[in-house]
């Protein structure tokens, strides 16, 4: 079977531990692997980070460039239009890479799935509708695009998931996320959420709240 093509960095070893990590538009995998040296966890926790690169797709908002993409954007209004059957053969291509790492030995609830803007967009409809529960879902500076079509799992129902976003966020409003946020809440999903003063980006103390909450969901196993 053919993956789509990743960045891997591996804290320690033995693996005990997977966190697929998706990047936004026009970025690759390289986005977010330089943050790995700043989520350092504790021992028995030993992390394979994935951070897979989307294809390059035309979009649209952007006069029809190619770009990395891992669905085209139709037009930029709060509820955006999007391609959907797009988005949804990203999320199919994300959910072969979680295999794999089951695959490779790792246990789904000790698999977390993460990814910023577009890239969240492509994680909530992956986890949501994954048929294993996972250890967690983190979605930055995103939106739930399919909130209308998705097949929810029941298996994800246990599952936390952490939205952070930026008050100031000019390319996917706050509302946004706060709708993302709501509309879990209403359906008795785990919901951490936290805004950040920022713009459509990660910050420090981001990155050390995203630490802990790594912490909390992938607690250490130790060797016998």
């Amino acid at each position: 079977m053919s993956y789509l093509p990743c960045v891997e960095t591996i804290t320690r070893e033995p693996i005990n531990a997977a966190v697929i990590w998706l990047h936004g538009l026009g970025a690759d995998g390289n986005d977010f692997a330089g943050i790995v040296p700043h989520l350092a966890q504790p021992e028995g926790v030993n992390i394979r980070y994935v951070f897979p690169h989307a294809p390059r797709l035309a979009v649209t908002i952007n006069g029809g460039m190619q770009m990395p993409a891992w669905y085209d954007i139709l037009e930029m209004s709060l509820d955006r239009k999007v391609d959907t059957d797009q988005l949804r053969a990203s999320a199919d291509a994300v959910i072969a890479l979680i295999e794999r790492e089951i695959e490779r030995g790792i246990s789904p609830e000790r698999i977390v799935l993460a990814g910023f803007s577009q890239g969240g967009a492509v994680a909530y409809e992956a986890a949501l509708s994954y048929q294993k529960r996972l250890a967690g879902v983190m979605c930055l500076s995103t939106y739930l695009a399919t909130r209308e079509t998705i097949r929810l799992s029941a298996e994800q129902k246990p599952t936390p998931f952490l939205i952070h976003h930026g008050s100031a966020d000019p390319v996917v409003p706050v509302q946004l996320g706060e709708q993302a946020r709501d509309w879990l809440t209403q359906r008795d999903y785990a919901v951490e959420y936290k805004a950040y003063p920022m713009q459509h980006q990660v910050c420090p103390q981001q990155i050390a709240d995203i630490r802990d909450w790594l912490t909390s969901v992938l607690p250490p196993i130790t060797q016998s």
